[in-house]
């Protein structure tokens, strides 16, 4: 058991705050009945049969460029009786699905509600085989932090976004997740035991939508690239080639035409959209996993590497970027971070240590940061009310 346990996959490679008020005290919840459940687990079955009959007679060699690259080439190296998916072992059930189930219970119901004080923390973990997003409730007043509900992601997911922006349709709580695929699904966070996406749109590498204009998006991927376009004109856009490929671009929510991208080659470049690169900056030897500029401190901008370093940076007046602190989070390869929306000195952090790879930290707690921007004035930049309609 013990073994098994050392050499299962368990990191966190995406993390987004979602602020208070957003979500519904009530989220709904997807009630199917037993004869659908047993149906889905039997259909699921014989797809994953169809699926290794296939996999044996087409041969090993084409898949492994894909597992090597995540160094999974020995997951198959399993005991014949063992089964990572624990679908594909389960006999045919029966029609008569009330041998099978029994009603769940109703006290579930309260632990479900959530609080107008509540942070939603949307987290893309993979654990071995599966990929899923976790939905961690956090309560500042409270000092809570636990995992309210979660979905299975078809594939490993490389970033999350959220947005509330939905074409013809009053405000709402999605998230975006760009995956493995070729696609970005689109995930509706006020429904539980949810099955699939709400919707979904094209790949790309990371992305951020835009503060105060909800359809218009930032986007970064493989091609040395990023760009910015509105989504009622995806076809119309600007772009700006960046060095190396983009691992993290975000908007900088109180300067709304210039954004940050942090690159594979541990470089974050600043770009004025009406002017072009204002500055850059060799931030870390490795790429830049994580970035991320407050909303409310000014000049405030954390960035993290696959070093395992956390630092924290001050840019006030869109100057090039000065070194206030560095930190080992103890977490292993730190690929993402995010700070709290309603919190400016709160920031959660994934890595890839199995025993301590997600965590939650007031910045304030450090000496050097409190002493440096723990004076200075917060702002925050309020959103136009016709933004979400239009």
């Amino acid at each position: 058991m013990d073994l098994e346990s050392e050499s299962k996959i368990n990191f966190i490679p995406c993390i987004r705050w979602v602020k208070q008020g957003v979500a519904k005290t009530n989220p709904e919840k997807v009630q199917l009945t037993k004869e659908e459940l047993v149906q889905i687990i039997n259909e699921t079955k014989s797809k994953l049969q169809i699926a290794e009959a296939e996999e044996s007679t087409s041969g090993n060699d084409a898949s492994m460029t894909v597992d090597d690259e995540f160094k999974l080439e020995n997951y198959d190296d399993e005991e014949d009786n063992e089964n990572p998916l624990g679908i594909a072992s389960l006999a045919d059930l029966p029609t008569n699905a009330e041998a099978n189930f029994s009603d769940s219970d109703d006290s579930e119901k309260e632990d479900e509600k959530l609080k107008v004080d509540d942070n939603l923390v949307l987290v893309g973990r993979v654990d071995g085989d599966a990929s899923t997003l976790e939905i961690y409730v956090y309560n500042d007043s409270e000092g809570s932090l636990y995992v309210h509900h979660d979905f299975l992601l078809p594939s490993f997911p490389l970033c999350i976004e959220w947005l509330d922006h939905e074409p013809g349709h009053p405000p709402g709580n999605f998230c975006a997740i760009g995956t493995m695929d070729p696609i970005i699904d689109i995930w509706d966070l006020d429904i539980i035991n949810c099955l699939e996406p709400a919707y979904s749109l094209d790949k790309v590498q990371c992305l951020d939508w835009h503060r105060l204009e909800a359809q218009t998006l930032l986007a970064g991927g493989c091609d040395r690239s990023v760009r910015s376009f509105d989504c009622r004109t995806p076809e119309a856009h600007l772009t700006w080639m960046i060095q190396g490929e983009a691992e993290r671009a975000i908007w900088n929510p109180l300067q709304p035409y210039n954004f940050f991208v942090g690159t594979s080659e541990g470089i974050v470049q600043y770009f004025d959209i009406r002017k072009g690169e204002l500055w850059s900056l060799k931030a870390h030897e490795q790429d830049v996993a994580g970035l991320v500029v407050s909303g409310q401190c000014p000049g405030l901008l954390v960035t993290t590497s696959g070093d395992g370093s956390v630092k924290t940076w001050d840019c006030k007046n869109d100057t090039q970027p000065v070194l206030i602190h560095e930190k080992d989070f103890k977490m292993g390869n730190v690929h993402c971070l995010d700070l709290c929306p309603n919190y400016p000195f709160i920031i959660a952090a994934g890595g890839d240590k199995k025993s301590n790879n997600f965590t939650v930290l007031n910045l304030l707690t450090i000496d050097v940061v409190k002493h440096h921007f723990g004076n200075r004035e917060l702002v925050e930049l309020v959103p136009q009310e016709s933004s979400s309609n239009q």
